[in-house]
């Protein structure tokens, strides 16, 4: 093998652009850049008594019991550019009821992370939810150009690998004794979306958040990973997990 064939093929390839602080929004969502004073009273109403319990299990900071701290929280994770963090509010009511930012952002290779994300009970398992993410994935690839999106989580958290599969990333290994948090060792799973594999990934988003697809009831019709089937992306990951 010659020593370019070695190497792979050159790339038309050009870094892109860094994420800006836009607003993006959705039918059912809109993603604002956060904001401690606009967001942070529902917020922290969002993530308290009556939220899900397991809600900061996982994070590397909480839980918060009083607005105080959980301001504090908010304003030093709205002043920097990677993690850059967004508030999710509802289209109809506009109350900020769960955060998501882009992280390890990497422009000149064209890789970006989704992290960071909570959602208050109220979002949670919900097309809201969903259209959330997908708004975020959408202008990392189509918006920005980015070849590469990525989701990691502790390997011990089921409730995000689960959801990392449901959304059309793939399993590509786990960094073990990759972290410390909140003085418990951290083995990271890790999962990537590519390029060439969202467009189809993008289409059955598309189809999963159509008005059709829910019934009266607002029950979906069809899952968005039977969709993702129709549309072939049913692939064997590494050891044994699918998209």
């Amino acid at each position: 093998m010659d020593s370019v064939g070695s190497l792979g093929a050159p790339l038309d390839w050009s870094p892109v652009e860094a994420p800006a602080r836009i607003v993006l929004t959705g039918a059912r969502v809109r993603l604002e850049p956060l904001d401690p004073e606009r967001h942070g009273r529902e917020m922290f109403a969002a993530q308290g008594s009556d939220a899900d319990p397991d809600l900061w299990t996982w994070m590397s900071s909480g839980p918060y019991d009083d607005e105080h701290t959980f301001r504090r929280y908010l304003e030093t994770a709205a002043t920097g550019d990677d993690p850059m963090f967004f508030a999710i509010l509802d289209e109809a009511s506009e109350d900020a009821s769960g955060v998501a930012a882009f992280l390890r952002i990497d422009p000149a290779n064209g890789v970006v992370e989704i992290g960071h994300i909570w959602f208050g009970s109220r979002l949670q398992r919900t097309p809201a939810a969903t259209e959330s993410l997908f708004l975020l994935a959408r202008h990392a690839f189509d918006g920005l150009g980015y070849r590469r999106l990525e989701w990691k989580c502790n390997a011990l958290n089921s409730r995000s690998r689960r959801a990392a599969v449901r959304f059309g990333f793939s399993y590509e290994g786990t960094f073990r004794q990759h972290m410390v948090v909140k003085g418990r060792n951290r083995d990271t799973a890790w999962y990537a979306i590519v390029d060439d594999e969202w467009p189809p990934v993008r289409a059955a988003f598309e189809a999963w958040l159509a008005p059709a697809n829910f019934d009266s009831e607002g029950v979906q019709r069809r899952s968005l990973g039977a969709l993702r089937a129709d549309l072939q992306l049913r692939v064997p990951g590494k050891n044994g997990e699918r998209r």
